[in-house]
C-alpha cells in the first residue's frame, strides 16, 4: 500500500477557494501589530492567506476579511505596500 502525503489546503480570503498551502502568501500580524507579507511562511504571528494575485487582495480588500482575521483596523498604506508587494496578476 502506497503512502499519500496529506497536503495541507488553506482558504484564499480574497476568493474563498481552498488551495495547497505552497500555492498561496501568508499576511501576517506580528505580535507587534505590524502587518507584512511572509513569503517563507515562517515569521511569528497570526496569519491569513491569499492568492498571489492582485484581484484576490483587492476582493479581500472591498470585503474588510483581513480585519476580520487579524481583529483590528488596517491603514489603507499597508494594503497599498501589499499590492506593490504581490505580483502582477496572470
Amino acid at each position: 500500500m502506497a503512502y499519500v502525503k496529506k497536503i495541507p489546503l488553506r482558504m484564499c480570503t480574497g476568493c474563498g477557494e481552498m488551495k495547497p498551502k505552497k500555492e498561496l502568501v501568508r499576511i501576517v500580524k506580528s505580535p507587534d501589530g505590524d502587518i507584512s507579507l511572509d513569503t517563507g511562511g515562517r515569521k511569528p504571528g497570526r496569519g491569513a492567506y491569499i492568492c498571489p494575485k492582485r484581484k484576490c487582495l483587492k476582493a479581500a480588500r472591498k470585503a474588510k476579511r483581513l480585519e476580520k482575521s487579524f481583529s483590528a483596523q488596517i491603514p489603507a498604506e499597508i494594503y497599498d505596500r501589499l499590492e506593490e508587494e504581490l505580483p502582477t496578476d496572470e
